[in-house]
């Protein structure tokens, strides 16, 4: 049970570090980015994985996109047209009202196809 609460102190730590928003700017390159950058990107794209897969890469017979192959540019559109019900969904659109602008953009750059 201790190695399940430390995993979750770990998730929440994770998740209050990526919420904070202030530890990468717009359009970073992940190899050129601070440890603590990488850990709220990928904290914050983690929470894609149920659905698109773990790094965006799809599972394979799934009827969700896989989001590495999809450039950085559409991602962010359409996660901002979920945000904003310009796009119908059935669950996108609650999930990408939870994020900010910066936080769509560091999850696209950071799962985006990368060229």
């Amino acid at each position: 049970m201790t190695d399940l609460k430390q995993r979750a102190a770990r998730l929440l730590a994770g998740m209050a570090l990526a919420g904070s928003g202030l530890l990468l700017g717009t359009g970073a390159i992940a190899n050129e980015m601070t440890p603590e950058k990488k850990l709220q990107a990928a904290s914050l794209a983690a929470t894609c994985a149920n659905c698109h897969g773990t790094n965006g890469v799809g599972v394979q017979g799934s009827a969700v996109t896989g989001l590495a192959n999809l450039s950085v540019e559409y991602i962010k559109t359409n996660m901002i047209w979920f945000k904003t019900g310009q796009r119908p969904a059935t669950v996108m659109h609650q999930l990408a009202k939870g994020y900010t602008d910066e936080q769509i953009d560091i999850i696209a750059n950071y799962l985006g196809k990368k060229d």
